[in-house]
């Protein structure tokens, strides 16, 4: 039997903020389920989000002082049973009780608290972890700490640990100045924290862990240049030999077009037209003329650069001079936003920008639309392309990161079969992009291509079974 501790900063159905919540709320029950004489626990901050319908079902285990620097501060332990998985909160309402889970002046003070309180549980509960598994850079000193401070401690020295990059472009960047005073660590440590003159908590993690791993094979791969990396391409490159990939997966029963209560009509992968009921009726309730014929494409996303929006601004006013819908559902970067207002009102026939994000409104839009958008300029793993494959919206992706590994290509065979699930693109380049999307376009307006395809795309297995067990096989490597 091992023990697995996951260390993380958010998780569904708890709290969450973005696709490290989909992970942490579905890897480890995914683990469970696979290895279930395994000890699975996962150990996240007590927000203010954590509804009362939660909260109102944990258990105190205990109280406890934890040292930080020359400070000690109060902290509560709460534990939860999902479905044999123990989810440990820390709670500390100076540190917690915010509107926002991250963005905060002294980021840096309540995610040491929250790694220091973390090793400080262990020895509180008595649960040593076989395998301490950290999560972005907010959890790095989990990893940092226990590979120093406490390396020759009696209960730690044993602990190995895995570093899970779920984005590089946000490392934990500090001055100097709070090395002592606030992360605890001495001039001993400072070498291993430090890059390009200050404080960098991922590039002291990277250093610390026993195995770093990123959210796709192909993100592996491109954190070691520097067009990926964000500047740390020297430490991913020096430590590639410990460096691996699994892709994300979701979770099929939540994202079930079937069985799922957001949506108007259930269908499946044997009736998959009716997704144009689902259609007309988002048509309706957004002020779109009502016709079941017309080709919706749709973009899911935060509205930043990032997720390739830049290439969309570029060229939509074209696109949309051919027969289609375009829906927006997001919110970001004040450009994007008031871009997509604007296209709007440009375009009132044909777009419906929502400024917003909900679940609910999301799964109605995956089950509505014919084709998704999705030209990000980095994509660690993405979920939202396996999302819309599952509610049989014809994915278009650039290649890159998880979107390289998880959408192949559609290819006409001479023979009238097809290989691949999606539409797809190299170069970051509008054109090539809106090229692509027209090709998606095209194919749904042939019915019989346009059927068997989406009838593959919805079967396909994106569930964290096969991800579980290639975690689980690191985790055996590391505890044998």
């Amino acid at each position: 039997m091992k023990k697995i501790l996951y260390v993380a900063t958010e998780a569904l159905p708890f709290a969450s903020s973005g696709g490290l919540g989909d992970v942490i709320g579905s890897l480890p029950l995914a683990v469970k389920k696979a290895s279930p004489e395994d000890d699975v626990r996962v150990v996240l901050p007590l927000y203010s989000a954590v509804s009362g319908a939660y909260r109102e079902k944990m258990k105190k285990e205990c109280e406890f002082d934890v040292s930080l620097s020359w400070r000690r501060q109060y902290a509560g332990l709460y534990s939860y049973d999902l479905d044999g998985v123990i989810y440990y909160f820390i709670d500390n309402e100076y540190y917690f009780k915010r509107s926002s889970l991250y963005g905060d002046f002294d980021d840096g003070e309540r995610f040491a608290y929250f790694c220091s309180a973390v090793i400080k549980m262990m020895e509180m509960t008595g649960f040593y972890p076989d395998v301490l598994h950290a999560n972005d850079w907010q959890s790095a000193l989990s990893v940092i700490y226990l590979k120093t401070i406490y390396k020759n401690w009696e209960n730690y020295r044993n602990i190995k640990t895995v570093f899970s990059i779920h984005n590089i472009a946000f490392q934990g960047k500090y001055g100097f100045d709070i090395l002592e005073d606030v992360f605890g660590l001495g001039q001993n440590e400072r070498e291993i924290v430090e890059y390009s003159g200050c404080i960098n908590l991922m590039k002291g993690a990277i250093v610390c862990c026993d195995v770093l791993m990123t959210v796709s094979e192909k993100y592996a791969e491109e954190i070691q240049s520097s067009a990926y990396a964000h500047g740390l391409e020297y430490m991913t490159r020096l430590y590639a030999g410990k460096t691996c990939g699994v892709l994300n997966g979701i979770d099929m029963d939540y994202y079930d077009p079937n069985t799922d209560t957001a949506i108007v009509k259930n269908y499946t992968w044997r009736s998959s037209g009716r997704k144009a009921d689902n259609k007309l009726e988002l048509q309706k309730s957004l002020g779109l003329p009502e016709r079941a014929d017309v080709p919706m494409v749709s973009v899911i996303s935060r509205l930043t650069e990032q997720k390739g929006l830049d290439l969309v601004k570029a060229v939509i006013d074209e696109v949309l001079t051919d027969d289609i819908q375009l829906v927006i559902l997001g919110k970001g970067d004040y450009e994007y936003e008031d871009f997509f207002y604007h296209l709007q009102e440009r375009h009132p026939d044909k777009v419906r920008t929502l400024l917003l994000y909900n679940k609910d409104i999301s799964k109605k839009i995956y089950a509505s639309s014919d084709v998704f958008l999705m030209p990000s300029k980095t994509e660690p793993c993405g979920l939202s392309q396996m999302i819309a494959s599952r509610y049989g919206a014809i994915p278009v992706v650039r290649e890159t990161g998880g979107l390289y590994d998880s959408i192949k290509p559609y290819i006409e065979n001479e023979d009238g079969t097809f290989t691949g699930d999606g539409f797809t693109f190299a170069n970051y380049n509008a054109h090539d992009m809106m090229y692509t999307l027209r090709l998606a376009i095209s194919l749904y307006r042939d019915e019989s291509k346009r059927t068997a395809l989406v009838k593959k795309i919805m079967r396909r297995d994106f569930s964290w079974e096969v991800s579980a067990v290639k975690y689980l096989e690191i985790y055996n490597e590391l505890t044998k």
